[in-house]
């Protein structure tokens, strides 16, 4: 049951992912007549929402593993 919530958690991140790298290019517009310092500001910002959305990603495929791993039987020697 907790790996279909994972599953659930890890698509809703690889979403949220993916629209923010699509959104780059776009945003390339929406700064463009802004101050050059608030421009390189605004780019940070969203670079450092993309990694800290490939790391939340990350764990959460980590934690999926490690609880795939814990949820199998192990196998006991036969009598």
């Amino acid at each position: 049951m907790a790996i279909l919530i994972y599953d659930s958690k890890i698509a809703r991140v690889q979403r949220t992912l993916r629209r923010l790298e699509e959104d780059v290019p776009l945003l390339e517009m929406r700064v463009k007549d802004l101050s050059p310092e608030r421009q390189k500001l605004a780019k940070r910002f969203a670079a450092s929402m993309i990694d800290h959305t490939r790391a939340e990603l990350e764990r959460l495929m980590g934690e999926r593993i490690q609880e795939m791993e814990d949820s199998e039987c192990p196998c006991e020697p036969a009598d």
